[in-house]
């Protein structure tokens, strides 16, 4: 009976009223409340957001492909790729891990599992489409062609008869160049890196360069001493990539936080401050500075990658010696199959570039082991087991050297063949060795710096990301070249000092 004067109440026209009332306070505190939710706060229920909380992504990009990722003066990686993927983060809840390594070799660790996705300034083509999937575009791409600053020979397309053309490897920008190759009869020049395209053109080695007109544009308001000639060519769009069939939540989440960032103006915004026509603070520098500001601002990126060249190093000399010692005496074994086994060893790895080890053992070895690899890891083994072949020949080459007569003299005297190389021959070979041995950690030394290539954060490679955001390549270059002197002098002063202790 209760129940019923209740509903009956509450079906009366003031209990009709009552409830009309309630609804429109509680609409009008849902209008006013929505708004003060965050884009992280409006996303926490979505269903891509929730398959992607707390979970963390290896992001691979470039190293250098300024305005979407390049080193600002504190060595933060920035760029629209960088500000992009770190934002949309916070809004749908996941963390990243970057991973900066060049374009072809973010594809190569997308490939073999050391990336879980790719954002690079990456063109979306049909091909591309067959081995990745893609997120949605998230900027409309184009290209143009640009020539040294002080060039009036060259207008137009027309003009390039006879010309070589720099490129970048796989940017949108080669395809573009090539289709037109033949018809205005130039030749197409591919390499790995913008700011090396601009000194080409600089430099006369290339007179013209086509390249992304973004790029082109931060490059230009950084003082890169080229101008364009041409207008825009519409291209295609940019995208972030995954292996084909995986990471699907992680696509997901990409586009819905990049259609909030749309949504409340903030993609814009961000896209503006590196390439907007006005060219804010983040696209170019209020004055150039000189050489001694441009040394200050990076000296602490540049004793960065010092450390990480000494360290690396180190760790691999250490290693090497070991292998070079115990290989070196298998050598000469009379035991014929661990002779055969160090002639093997010598004879594939001085036979091979260290450049090829270097991603065999950083993109192949995660392949087939399925499991991915430090990248100090990787680096060490490429150093060391490259220096180890020759310091077994260097080994060899020094126990070879110690008079036979001595090892004659010693074996009459009762003494074993172990205890006569242990006693006898090893002292006398390590004076002889130890001139070549300081010879090749000099020669270790300077091949570290191809560990740039899988993006081992080296002295070269922190070079490479000062001079890709500023384009003061002369400059920044002539700083490590007199970093590898000065360090390469005092580590052979030091060894040399060594080397007349032990032959007092």
């Amino acid at each position: 009976m209760i129940a019923k004067h209740v509903r009956q109440g509450w079906t009366s026209g003031p209990g009709r009223w009552a409830i009309g009332l309630l609804a429109l306070v509680l609409g009008l505190s849902a209008l006013i409340v929505a708004p003060l939710a965050t884009p992280a706060q409006a996303a926490e229920d979505s269903p891509a957001a929730q398959a992607v909380q707390g979970r963390t992504f290896r992001v691979a990009t470039d190293t250098t492909f300024a305005p979407f990722e390049f080193r600002d003066s504190s060595g933060k990686l920035v760029g629209i790729d960088m500000d992009l993927i770190r934002k949309i983060a916070d809004i749908e809840g996941f963390s990243v891990q970057i991973q900066s390594l060049g374009f072809n070799a973010a594809l190569q660790a997308l490939n073999s599992q050391q990336a879980d996705v790719v954002i690079a300034g990456m063109t979306i083509t049909d091909q591309r489409k067959q081995v990745y999937d893609f997120t949605d575009p998230y900027f409309d791409s184009g290209v143009q062609m640009a020539i040294a600053k002080d060039n009036d020979q060259i207008h137009s397309y027309k003009d390039l008869q006879g010309t070589v053309v720099a490129v970048k490897t796989g940017s949108e920008g080669e395809a573009f160049a090539k289709q037109r190759a033949a018809q205005y009869g130039f030749t197409v020049k591919a390499v790995d890196q913008s700011s090396t395209m601009y000194e080409m053109v600089k430099s006369g080695n290339a007179q013209a360069v086509i390249d992304d007109y973004p790029v082109l544009a931060y490059g230009i308001a950084q003082g890169n001493g080229l101008k364009t000639v041409t207008k825009k060519e519409p291209g295609a769009s940019y995208g972030a990539a995954v292996r084909k069939g995986e990471n699907k939540e992680f696509v997901a989440a990409f586009n819905e936080g990049l259609a909030r960032m749309k949504a409340d103006g903030s993609y814009k915004k961000l896209v503006d401050s590196y390439v907007g026509s006005g060219h804010s603070s983040k696209s170019a520098p209020a004055s150039r500075p000189g050489f001694f500001e441009l040394v200050r601002q990076a000296f602490p990126s540049l004793m960065l990658g010092l450390r990480n060249t000494l360290a690396i190093t180190a760790i691999s000399f250490v290693i090497a010696l070991a292998i070079g010692v115990i290989l070196g005496l298998w050598r000469i074994s009379p035991n014929r199959i661990l002779s055969w086994i160090a002639r093997i060893y010598v004879a594939v790895f001085r036979g091979t570039p260290v450049l090829v080890w270097a991603f065999f053992f950083y993109l192949g070895v995660p392949q087939l082991i399925g499991h991915r690899i430090s990248i100090w890891l990787a680096g060490a083994l490429t150093l060391s087991l490259n220096s180890g072949a020759y310091l077994v020949e260097i080994v060899r080459g020094a126990i070879d050297s110690v008079d036979v007569g001595q090892m004659e003299g010693a074996r009459s005297l009762g003494l074993t063949r172990r205890m006569a190389l242990r006693r006898v021959i090893l002292p006398q070979a390590v004076r002889f060795a130890t001139p070549s041995i300081i010879n090749q950690l000099v020669i270790m030394l300077k091949d570290s710096s191809l560990l740039l290539a899988i993006g081992f954060g080296e002295l070269l490679y922190q070079a490479q990301q000062i001079y890709a955001a500023n384009f003061r390549v002369t400059e920044t270059l002539f700083m490590v070249g007199v970093i590898y002197f000065v360090a390469i002098s005092a580590l052979t002063w030091m060894a040399n000092m060594l080397d007349r202790r032990l032959h007092r």
